[in-house]
This record gives structure tokens, sequence and C-alpha cells, in this order.
């Protein structure tokens, strides 16, 4: 495709929306074309208020439809898969379709769980447990009332697609009328015509472009083909994918899940009698073990501990598999639970340093000195990424944030990327002109204790001086707890804390009220989108490194170092680096946007490695100098 097609069917497609083709997307839409033309590798920055989305779209619809190559195009969450999938998608079909003769036909593939389960609904499998749904499920429990209305619903629904369902239920509710891709009864199943997973997975089946998200990807890394052939993949939000693989590569092993897969396959009649003893030995051997990271591989009775269950599992499986037409349904609920279990064990006994693995206790008991799981990560998954997911296709990955400290090298070792092409394709924000970045570079280095309180001080000072208008992102929820609780005493300012509600109802609640001020940590720090004077501030309490003792991240920055490369670089700067930049970018959403970007971290200005971190922020005017920033935000907010 040349530049000037690329650009007529670009200017089609922004067209139908009503617009006009910015410089930055015009030149994403040239530089996606000729990846995929190439069957290249492509990096693209493309800051927000590009319209990356058509940006990408435009060249890979043509593409397909023109070469009958099928594309993946994958996103980082449901809600922006949704979007590409129902707005974006159909709209650059339909514009397009005049000019390549054919409309593409476009797919999507999520995961079996969010769908309704056909033979579920029915009755065709057991009981969901009872360690995973309370008991009572009446009608005149809240459960049993969720569970009733998604019966009602599932007799008017055409897609059972979770997303559909507004508002939604909870998890458990959801657990009683889906299944998992593992217990799907797929081919065998009896209500199979009726299946909504199946008929979306037959539509994509024959797609030009499919989108999915990164959990599905992260699926595919490891071994399990859900995509079908494919010649080209799209990443959009690609700074998550290392995260996203990781998580999907992550397993863990613990009493519980042995002795729940046993439940399971006593039911499905299977005699678990061994299972049990091993699940036993499991409890008895982790009792004695403490958390933290296994350096020399598992302690010889853990070691032992895990073989037994392996064994005794993989036993349970053959027997289901020779009485699978009788056990039916709940054999296949049964087999998944202990396939599940033998494959952690197995990757827990494979090759000492591929993965991380480490003891962890109950979540959230950060005193307790009894382990209660073991947890296996891949130390690395560059690799799975490269040959699962880009071998012998093109590829564009694009995000807001890939250049980091100005250079694209770093993203491209952790997605496992050679010799791409990249690009920076701008933002049609004036960064400079419509926000400060204020580094106070007076306040103490932050310590492991939370928040200080000259940080407090410093914070509330800059809060009032904005009249609210806050959005604060901290590195834990502690830290923005605590500062939740100051606020709330010393400041006469709405404070809302991330955990106080469901974020989306928070969101709303601060995009609402001008004055008021959202703190949080974790997700806030990526996808926010409020525009306009709500969040006139953005504080930033820490570098948000990952801890010290954080094994996955320890690992990598060992290996790092033992091949001669600057560990804390490339592995907790980069990912500080992300989250920096991920966070910064929340101030500027529109041209008509102004503000401040506060970070109470002096090291962003006096450390060595302050300058790549603000580099890979956007490029807001630098101040170190506080009464420049109070002066700015009171004029913002009119005191």
């Amino acid at each position: 495709m040349s530049d000037l097609d690329a650009d007529a069917l670009l200017e089609r497609a922004v067209a139908a929306l009503g617009g006009e083709p910015r410089e930055g997307q015009r030149d994403m839409a040239r530089a996606v074309a000729a990846a995929l033309a190439g069957e290249e590798h492509a990096l693209i920055q493309a800051g927000t208020g590009t319209g990356k989305s058509l940006g990408y779209l435009v060249p890979a619809v043509a593409h397909a439809v023109r070469t009958g190559n099928r594309v993946v195009v994958s996103t980082a969450t449901l809600a922006l898969q949704r979007q590409v999938y129902t707005k974006d998608l159909p709209l650059v079909a339909e514009a397009l379709e005049p000019v390549l003769g054919e409309r593409a036909r476009i797919g999507l593939i999520k995961g079996r769980a969010n769908y309704l389960c056909a033979h579920k609904l029915a009755g065709g499998y057991p009981e969901p447990d009872e360690d995973v749904l309370p008991i009572p499920s009446g009608p005149t429990s809240e459960l049993g009332r969720e569970v009733a209305r998604l019966h009602e619903w599932s007799n008017g629904t055409e897609t059972g697609d979770r997303d559909d369902l507004v508002p939604g239920v909870t998890g458990r509710a959801w657990a009683q009328v889906s299944v998992t891709g593992r217990e799907c009864l797929e081919s065998k199943c009896p209500a199979l015509a009726d299946c909504f997973s199946q008929r979306v997975r037959d539509d994509a089946a024959s797609a030009h472009v499919v989108v999915t998200n990164h959990a599905v990807l992260g699926v595919q890394a490891t071994g399990h083909d859900m995509l079908g052939s494919h010649t080209v993949l799209i990443v959009d939000e690609a700074h998550e994918l290392v995260q996203r693989i990781t998580s999907s590569a992550t397993h863990e092993l613990m009493v519980s899940a042995v002795d729940r897969a046993a439940r399971r396959a006593r039911r499905a009649g299977v005699a678990v009698e061994d299972l049990d003893r091993a699940a036993r030995r499991l409890d008895g051997a982790l009792g004695a073990c403490e958390p933290g990271r296994l350096r020399d591989g598992l302690p010889e009775e853990l070691a032992a501990a895990v073989e037994e269950v392996r064994g005794s599992a993989r036993r349970c499986v053959s027997e289901l598999q020779k009485r699978s037409e009788e056990a039916g349904a709940a054999g296949k609920v049964a087999s998944a639970a202990l396939s599940e279990v033998v494959d952690v064990c197995e990757e827990l006994q494979g090759e000492h340093g591929r993965y991380v693995v480490w003891l962890a206790a109950r979540d959230g008991d950060y005193d307790s000195r009894v382990a209660e799981r073991i947890v296996a990560a891949p130390l690395d998954v560059a690799g799975l990424i490269r040959s699962e997911l880009l071998e012998d296709k093109a590829s564009v990955m694009t995000s807001a944030t890939l250049a980091l400290g100005g250079d694209f090298g770093a993203i491209a070792r952790h997605l496992g990327v050679e010799d791409p092409s990249t690009l920076d394709a701008g933002s049609p924000f004036d960064y400079p002109r419509q926000g400060i970045l204020y580094v106070a570079r007076h306040l103490p280095k932050p310590g492991m204790g939370g928040i200080s309180e000259e940080a407090l001080d410093e914070l509330a000072a800059l809060i009032e001086a904005a009249g609210g208008r806050t959005l604060g992102l901290f590195s834990s929820h502690r830290a923005a707890l605590m500062a939740a609780e100051a606020m709330r005493e010393r400041l006469d300012v709405p404070v809302l804390y991330q955990l106080d509600d469901q974020l989306p109802t928070l969101v709303k609640r601060f995009a609402e009220d001008p004055a008021t001020c959202l703190f949080g940590s974790t997700s806030l720090w990526q996808g926010i989108d409020v525009p306009g004077p709500t969040a006139s501030l953005v504080v930033i309490d820490r570098i948000p490194f990952p801890r010290p003792d954080e094994p996955v991240s320890q690992a990598r920055t060992e290996a790092v170092a033992a091949a001669g490369g600057n560990g804390f670089m490339a592995v907790s700067a980069t990912q500080a680096a992300l989250l920096m930049a991920q966070g910064s970018g929340r101030l500027i959403r529109s041209t008509a946007d102004r503000g401040v970007v506060a970070v109470l971290d002096p090291r962003l200005a006096t450390a060595r490695y302050g300058g790549f971190l603000a580099r890979s922020m956007p490029p807001l005017w630098p101040t170190t100098d506080r009464e420049v920033a109070l002066g700015a935000l009171r004029r913002l907010s009119g005191a």
C-alpha cells in the first residue's frame, strides 16, 4: 500500500466520523501499512489524542481484504476490545467497502467464561463447590437474586456476553451460569447448537479482522491456540503485554486447589484416597516452610509432596479419561481441576532457572511466617512472545508509552521484538504550554512507611491551591489511604479513596464534581480518562519502583546483571518509567486541558536515573519551584 493510498483510505474513515486526519495519525497509518506489506515488526508510539485506533485499523482492514490474510487486533482490556469491535472497526469496514469492493468481515474472540453456558443453564453441570459459592443461594439471598436475574436475562439475550449485562453481577453469581475453557464440553456438548461462545468463534473463524484481548494472547503464548491461523498481529496498549503474559504464565499450587480437585473427582465417581493423602502431605510440607523466594529449587520434603500430588492427580485424570462418556460434564469439570494441578506440579519440577519460584503466605497477611502456596512465574517472557505470538508474522505494537527515556530499545527487548521499525507519531497536545511538571525537590526521600508528614503537608498545599481537582496516584494502597484520611481532616474538599466503592462509580463522582479528589493505586495509574478541570492536578507520591523483595523483578534484575547488563535500569527503572509515563499522562486528555503533575519524590530531580524517567513522561514544562506550581494551580482554580 502506497502512502497516497493509505492517506486516501484514512481520510474516508475519518470523514465518516465527521473529522479530519491528524498528522500523527497519517504517519501512523503509513507506518502500519508499510509493516504489513513488508511482513515486518513495528513499534509505534502514538500519544493521547492521536487517534491511533483508526491509525492501525484502516491499513489493517485494507490489508486483510486485499490479501485475504487474517489480522488479529488485541487490546489491553475488555472495555477497549468492546469499543474497537462494536464502534471503531464496523465504522472502518463500512467506510472502506466502496473502495475495497468488499466489506471486511469482523470477529471477536474472548475466553469462554465470558459467555453464558446453555448446557449449564439447563442443569447439565454439577452445582459449584461450596468453597466457591456461599450457601444459601436461594431466591432470598443476594446471590440467589443475582442468579435468578441471570436466568431471566438468558431468555432474552442474543449474545450471552457478560459485557452486555448492565448492571453486572458478582463473579460468584456469574460462575453459576458459565464454564471455563477447560470445563467446556466443546463438540461433545448436547447444547452446542445454542452455545453463545461457539457461535462467536465460528464467526471469527471466517473473519478478515479478529478483535481479542491481552488475556487471550497470554493463553496463546503458553501454547494453547485460541486464535487460529493469522499472519498479522496488532497489539494496542502494548506496554501492558509483558505483565499480561507474565500473569497468564504464572501458576500456583495450594492445598485448597488440590482438595477442590479431589472433591470434583469424587463427585465424578473416581477414587481419590491417594490424592487426599498427597494433599495432607503437601499441607504439612508447606506448614514447615516460611514465605520467600526459592533460589535453589524446592526443599526436599516439599519436592516429594509435589511429586506425590502430581502422580495422584495424573492417575485420577487417566481414570476420568477411561470413563469420560459416563462421567459427562461432572467428569469434565473434575478433569479441568485435576489437569491444572498436574500442570502446575510439572512446571515446579521443570528445568531450574526457567521459572522464578517462591513460597507465599495468605493474600494480605504480610506478617505471616507460614507458607500457604507455591508460586511459579516465568523468568523471561520475551522469548514466549517472540516464538508463540510473533514468529512468521507481521506485527505492530502501539501505545502512548513505548519510547522509554526517549528510546524504543528497552521496550523492544521486553517484548521480544527483533529489528523493528519505529515511529513516534507525537501528540496533538502542546504539552509545555498546557502543563507543568513540578518535582518537590526539597522533600525527603520517601521511606517504606507509607507517606511522610512532609509529603502530606506538600500535598495539602497543592490541593488547596488547586481547589480540589486532584487525582492522587500512590505507589501503594497504604499510602493512598493514609493520604485520603489526612486530607479529609485538613481540607474542606471531598476526598474519595479507590477501595471505597466500585471504580466506575468513583470515577463518575470524580468527573461530576471538579472540587473532588480521587486517591488510589494500581489501576488508577492507567485507563482513567477524565478531561476538563476535574484533574487539574495529578499527584504522584513516589517513583513506582517494584518492591526490592518482589520475586519476579528481583530474579529478572539478577539475570540481566549476570549477563553483564544493568539490572536496575533494565527492570526496575523500565517498569517505573512505564508507570510514570502512564500516570502523568492522566493530566492532559484534550487540547483544552491545563494543569500540573506534581511528583513528591525528589529522586526524579536528583538521582542519575531521574533523567531517564523524566524523558519517558509527556514533555511538560519542568520546574522544582514550589511557588511556581502553587501559583499556576491558583490561577487555574480562580483562587
